[in-house]
């Protein structure tokens, strides 16, 4: 079947998750964070999904922002840091990352050729809310589908099972966009067209099910969605 709807990961899919270190180290007085903020964002990162994957293995489920929280703390502490003001900062900065400089451009072609739009993500609801009002794409998504409704965390089936109960679509009308690995491949294992924005160039996971598409940016998925 043709695609009909495009569906977004959130965060390093659209939203650059590295942005909030980036920006608090070049603030004044943050000398010592700019000395290091990119291995204390990519520990950030990596720990927060993690904690994500642990939880909904346990079934201990929280927020995401109780895991952006715990995965911060992680960080903070592997390099050393101390600072509750930092720490506050930081959070506060995850609410407004920066979107990518193709997504708004990307998000508006889709619904001009008559896609529908969309995210899929583990955020909670206030946190995908203030991140896409604060990129200016809102009017751009006709929805922002978060895990909290079903209370676990991605890859579970159950998350990506809302897309179809929200647009009333068969999974091979999706093409889902991830710049997750595992994210994107176990959304073709669900029956999704997949494409892989590997901004970073990294190996492809080994799982039983793969991409469709493998990109560095945002920039043919139009063309993708067109095609399919």
């Amino acid at each position: 079947m043709a695609i009909t709807t495009c569906v977004f990961d959130a965060y390093g899919t659209l939203f650059d998750v590295a942005g909030a270190a980036r920006f608090a180290a070049a603030e004044p007085g943050q000398q010592a964070l700019a000395a290091i903020w990119p291995q204390l964002a990519e520990d950030w990162r990596r720990k927060q999904l993690e904690y994500t994957w642990l939880r909904a293995i346990t079934g201990q489920h929280c927020d995401f922002r109780q895991v952006t929280a715990d995965g911060l703390d992680w960080a903070m502490e592997a390099q050393g840091i101390a600072n509750p003001d930092l720490r506050a900062r930081l959070m506060a900065l995850y609410d407004t990352l920066p979107a990518y400089p193709e997504v708004p451009a990307i998000l508006k072609t889709l619904k001009s050729q008559g896609f529908a739009t969309a995210i899929l993500s583990n955020g909670s609801p206030d946190m995908l809310a203030s991140a896409t009002t604060s990129a200016g794409i809102t009017d751009q998504l006709d929805a922002v589908l978060s895990v909290e409704s079903v209370g676990i965390f991605k890859p579970s089936a159950r998350v990506y099972e809302l897309v179809g109960q929200h647009f009333g679509t068969a999974p091979d009308q999706v093409l889902f966009v991830s710049s997750n690995g595992w994210d994107v491949c176990s959304a073709a294992g669900f029956g999704f067209t997949t494409a892989w924005v590997n901004r970073a160039g990294l190996p492809l996971d080994r799982l039983p099910a793969q991409p469709a598409h493998i990109l560095s940016d945002l920039n043919k998925i139009p063309q993708i969605a067109g095609a399919a």
